[in-house]
């Protein structure tokens, strides 16, 4: 039998209106992957242990989302037709709109593993990256949206939590430290503003630095599944790996537990709000 691309975990507490998920902490190197990179370089592109930081959503009565897969072989954060035409081994039976980021290898399927080491030793067959996205890609996303549609019926509103890690440092502030979060709604697309600097204030009540929209401003999950009209909010959330980790050698540090506690009490204080406000009390306020 085929194992699951994902975990989900449904809290035993009585359901509430949050799903957590963490697209790229999969772990499991399916083994028709056939890098030609060295795998520790590969691991790099880990969201290292996010899905063990968001567990604890599950004592806040959450669901929980995983991946089991690595994001370098297919990332669930990109669009089906996202693709660098160069990973591919022939032509795309179906228009392609790769952005800046994948035309220079970090797509939905990888090319580089960094500049100037490619992850495979020769561009896929179309019909290999095809069966990425039937095995992995889409039964990722059937299951957020199955997931976070149940709570839309129930309550009539839901909230999908899309965690991430970031480097400690970013190019874009010329290799200075990043802050502590990132949360990004694509500018209010995805997710109502006044919930955005809801989740903000709760972080920033737990001592942290929180960004909003910069340097990360949320990709295709929350694109895809933040409708804040049909009362489906999706908020992206990065967090800065310096808090738990050690980025070079891929192992946690003393913070991992500390940051574990903090994040628990983030979801509960979360969920107390969404508890209280309905879709149509989110949007007035």
């Amino acid at each position: 039998m085929k194992p699951s691309p994902f975990t989900l975990i449904e809290s035993a507490l009585a359901p509430v209106p949050l799903v957590v998920d963490s697209p790229h902490s999969g772990r499991n190197y399916p083994a028709d992957f056939n890098f030609a990179c060295p795998l520790p370089l590969l691991r790099q592109a880990e969201d290292f242990m996010v899905d063990r930081l968001i567990a604890v959503a599950v004592d806040a009565g959450a669901a929980v989302v995983a991946a089991e897969f690595p994001r370098s072989y297919i990332d669930v954060n990109r669009a089906e037709d996202d693709i660098d035409p160069a990973v591919l081994a022939g032509r795309w039976p179906s228009p392609l709109a790769p952005d800046d980021r994948t035309l220079i290898g970090l797509g939905l399927v990888r090319r580089m593993c960094k500049s100037g080491v490619p992850v495979y030793g020769a561009p896929l067959p179309i019909i290999e990256v095809q069966k990425r996205i039937t095995d992995f890609y889409r039964p990722y996303h059937a299951v957020l949206d199955a997931t976070i549609a149940k709570r839309v019926q129930v309550f009539g509103h839901c909230v999908l939590i899309d965690a991430h890690s970031m480097p400690g440092r970013g190019n874009e502030t010329g290799n200075m430290a990043r802050p502590d979060f990132v949360l990004g709604d694509r500018q209010g697309a995805s997710c109502d503003p006044s919930l955005t600097r809801q989740a903000q204030h709760l972080l920033q009540e737990l001592g942290f630095s929180v960004a909003l929209n910069d340097p990360y401003k949320g990709m295709e999950i929350v694109r895809r599944h933040g409708r804040p009209q049909e009362g489906r909010q999706a908020l992206q959330l990065e967090i800065n790996r310096r808090l738990y980790m050690n980025e070079n050698s891929l192992t946690l540090h003393e913070g991992f537990g500390r940051l574990q506690q903090a994040l628990t009490q983030f979801f509960r204080s979360l969920v107390a709000e969404l508890m209280q406000a309905g879709p149509e009390q989110l949007a007035a306020e």
